[in-house]
């Protein structure tokens, strides 16, 4: 009778995730990822051809958890609290996956796995950039009415470049959300829509 593994790739993935978080990809060496999961190095390994192949799965797992909450948020039934959802949903993403906000927001694809990816990582690291951009455009069809590079700047800035801006400082001081950023992530979300044309009654139209 076979022994079960005792680690498995979901946990290694998770390992490794908390530990890029904290001291960032440069550092987590195969070595240090077996000694953080308290395992064997040949157990990761067994289970990852490559510490490149293991990095670009803690990466795809990170953006893979957020691109899918997110898009949750932008089909919401009002368009106009869809987005608001979106852009709220950043810091509270941010407050209750905290590892997966630090390894999406403070750092670039790049560093996880450098040169040319391997094609099933590839593959699925170019179907979510789709994924990401035909919501974005469906979105901002259904929002603003327009899918034109003003329209798209405007909801991108909106939904994306303030969260980000209002969470960051935090994250890179390793320091809590205060309560404020979602105030503030929602005064730049209704300034930002009303400049681009849409109230929250004419968006329900």
């Amino acid at each position: 009778m076979s022994r079960s593994a005792k680690f498995d790739s979901a946990q290694i993935i998770d390992v490794t995730s908390r530990l890029i978080a904290r001291d960032g990809p440069a550092l987590a060496t195969m070595a240090r990822i077996a000694a953080e999961a308290g395992a064997p190095t040949g157990s990761i390994y067994h289970r990852f051809s490559s510490r490149d192949v293991l990095l670009g799965e803690v990466w795809l797992a990170a953006a893979e958890g957020f691109q899918t909450a997110f898009g949750e948020k932008l089909r919401g039934r009002d368009p106009w609290r869809a987005g608001l959802d979106a852009a709220l949903m950043v810091a509270e993403r941010a407050r209750t996956h905290t590892a997966e906000a630090r390894i999406l927001l403070l750092h670039r694809r790049d560093d996880f796995l450098r040169g040319r990816w391997p094609e099933p990582l590839a593959l699925r690291a170019d179907a979510l950039k789709r994924q990401l951009e035909t919501g974005m455009q469906d979105f901002c069809q259904r929002l603003l009415g327009a899918v034109d590079p003003p329209a798209l700047r405007a909801l991108r800035f909106a939904i994306v470049d303030i969260p980000m801006a209002a969470v960051l400082p935090h994250l890179r001081a390793q320091e809590d959300l205060p309560l404020s950023i979602e105030s503030l992530i929602r005064v730049g979300y209704e300034a930002v829509i009303a400049h681009a044309g849409k109230s929250p009654a004419k968006a329900n139209r």
